[in-house]
């Protein structure tokens, strides 16, 4: 099928693929600069950046803002003319000063889910800087659009709708997961899709509805086209490239995971996650582990009870501690067999979408 580029307002994408932000450390400049190159969207994580900056131990948050600022201007700089953008998690602590600082850096997008970022436009109204709520269903569609559209007469410049087979943090119920089937989730996408149609004709601009969550190949993004979206959020497909900037370890523990090895897991976040079932994970099913230090990343997360850390966690996985660490991944990441470069990879995507 032939496809169209994603337009938001005056950006535009060629290729209809976002890449998905993925924290500690996996989608930073390295990938989302590779992506962005390729005419997709690459998208840096804002979950502790600064993991390796050599202050990020004593101060967590001045080592964030100062990688998340160096990130961002590194992947302007590689990508040349490609669009990047930047995923802030709503429940992280210092969610204001991320989306500031993503701004005076220059990032053309930030997408924001973990939560409803009620607030964002405020943050942004002096910014030409494009915003995109993650959402999971009709009803949380319908509610921050209707928030922003009565607190600052604004509306979003693209949504996305994440469904039930997405990786890591996932907005839904850990009970209600085996009933959101995959039906499920495409029969909510045309919802939203009409939901979001009052919208741009009430604010006379296209928002682009993205699709994602356990999208794998171009036939699967030709689908979702064909059902009305205006283009895809690929995470776990980039994992297994060259240019992620995860350690080889993490790479490989996609590579090796059966299918029986993707399991959902309790996350101090608040939600359910989805993740590769490794020797980490199998101590948190036995219960809480150790927090020594607490990096105040999370709004909610509590030293004394939370299961474990999730930043040490998350840490860990991306220097290559894979044994003491949380390797957040999608429901397709065990058919993922070998290591590419992100433009064989966005190649084969659009080859599949023509012949779809």
């Amino acid at each position: 099928m032939k496809f169209k580029p994603l337009i938001l307002g005056n950006i535009k994408a060629s290729i209809p693929i976002i890449q998905g932000g993925m924290g500690i450390g996996v989608s930073l400049s390295g990938l989302a600069s590779a992506v962005a190159s390729c005419g997709g969207i690459g998208i840096i994580s804002a979950a502790q950046p600064g993991y390796n900056e050599p202050d990020f131990e004593k101060n967590s948050l001045a080592a964030n803002i100062r990688a998340l600022k160096s990130h961002i201007v590194k992947a302007l700089k590689k990508a040349s003319d490609g669009i990047i953008g930047v995923n802030i998690m709503c429940a992280m602590r210092n969610y204001e000063l991320l989306v500031k600082a993503s701004i005076e850096a220059g990032a053309q997008l930030i997408i924001s889910g973990a939560g409803l970022p009620t607030n964002l436009p405020e943050l942004c109204k002096d910014s030409d800087i494009k915003i995109a709520p993650i959402v999971s269903s009709k009803k949380a569609a319908s509610l921050i659009l209707r928030l922003w559209e009565r607190n600052y007469g604004v509306t979003a410049d693209a949504v996305v709708v994440e469904g039930p087979e997405a990786g890591g943090h996932l907005g839904f119920k850990e009970a209600d997961l085996p009933e959101a089937s995959r039906d499920y989730f495409e029969t909510e996408l045309v919802e939203i899709i009409n939901t979001v149609k009052t919208y741009e004709e009430k604010f006379n601009k296209s928002i682009p509805v993205i699709a994602a969550g356990g999208i794998y190949t171009g036939q699967d993004i030709a689908k979702l086209l064909k059902l009305g979206a205006s283009g895809v959020q690929m995470a776990t497909r980039f994992v297994a490239t060259h240019e992620c900037d995860a350690h080889i370890n993490y790479k490989n523990a996609y590579i090796h995971s059966t299918e029986e090895d993707i399991v959902i897991v309790k996350s101090p976040v608040g939600m359910p996650g989805r993740a590769i079932k490794n020797a980490f994970v199998e101590r948190t099913f036995l219960g809480n582990i150790k927090v020594d230090k607490c990096y105040g990343c999370i709004h909610k997360c509590n030293p004394v009870t939370t299961p474990y850390c999730i930043s040490r966690a998350l840490i860990n996985a991306v220097q290559g501690d894979v044994d003491n660490g949380l390797i957040f991944c999608g429901s397709k990441a065990y058919k993922i067999d070998k290591i590419v470069s992100v433009k064989e990879l966005m190649a084969e995507l659009v080859d599949q979408i023509k012949e779809a």
